[in-house]
């Protein structure tokens, strides 16, 4: 198709943003919407049925307002939890966030790998499934801290990361004879307080899923839409979308100024 694709980008809160840098990158000249289900949020503590139920209401309801060629679920517990029934629902390609668990594997030195997610992720057998298939031989140290994206998402609204409960939150690895010298970001909001883990893991090597995701949409759309057109990046105003407003919102909205997501849409579920 001689035009660009529209994109959705679909986390429960503000960290999918560290998916939507990287796609960018990869294609700037698409269309984004940048969706949160801020009403819902934080996905990490609610059950399986509940997920399902609500990530195709969410979806559903963007739907009726706008038309997108590919859907990117820029959150690892919805991925590992409704992409099947996802893909059943929409016939748009639809691209999930999977834990780096094979590329940690590439990197590690002391075949020590962390996988720091939220509790539902750490508790999937989809994960389990990933790490049976690709880090046999590997120990893999598991940490579900649900409370990481909160303290991510107060961040991305300019408040200050406390780092005393930070350094508490990771005290199971802290207090491991062996530490992983490889931490996989299994959360997509974990990305934006990556400088502050790495201060108390100085010896590690953080890894998310980013630069991956990306270039999967990128393959996906190649055939069949112009992906090669360079626009001003100035003129670029991308879409944020919510299913709740509050004065959160609105300084949120400020902040993502800066990633030219300068409209906003409502959408009701």
């Amino acid at each position: 198709m001689n035009r660009t694709p529209n994109i959705l980008i679909f986390d429960s809160g503000i960290g999918g943003i560290s998916v939507y840098n990287e796609v960018r990158q990869k294609i700037p000249s698409a269309n984004y919407f940048y969706l949160f289900d801020n009403q819902a949020f934080p996905y990490g503590d609610k059950s399986s049925e509940f997920l399902v139920e609500r990530v195709n209401k969410v979806i559903a309801a963007a739907l009726k307002l706008y038309s997108f060629d590919l859907i990117v679920i820029a959150c690892n517990t919805a991925s590992t939890i409704c992409l099947p029934s996802l893909r059943q629902s929409f016939l748009i390609p639809i691209v999930g966030v999977v834990p780096a668990i094979k590329p940690a594997t590439l990197i590690t030195q002391n075949k020590c790998i962390g996988l720091l997610a939220t509790k539902a992720t750490v508790q999937r057998q989809y994960t389990y499934n990933l790490i049976n298939e690709f880090a046999q031989g590997f120990h893999i140290e598991l940490l579900g801290v649900s409370e990481l994206a909160m303290i991510a998402e107060a961040k991305l609204q300019g408040i200050a990361v406390d780092k005393e409960k930070l350094n508490m939150l990771m005290q199971p690895w802290l207090q491991l004879t062996v530490v992983p010298d490889t931490i996989v970001l299994g959360c997509t909001h974990y990305p934006f307080i990556k400088d502050e883990l790495q201060e108390i893991f100085p010896l590690s090597t953080f890894i998310d899923s980013g630069h991956a995701i990306a270039s999967r949409v990128h393959y996906l759309l190649k055939d069949n839409y112009d992906l090669a057109l360079i626009n001003n990046k100035n003129q670029m105003s991308h879409t944020v979308i919510s299913t709740l407003f509050n004065p959160q919102v609105d300084k949120t909205l400020e902040n993502l100024k800066k990633y030219d997501l300068i409209k906003y849409q409502l959408v009701n579920v």
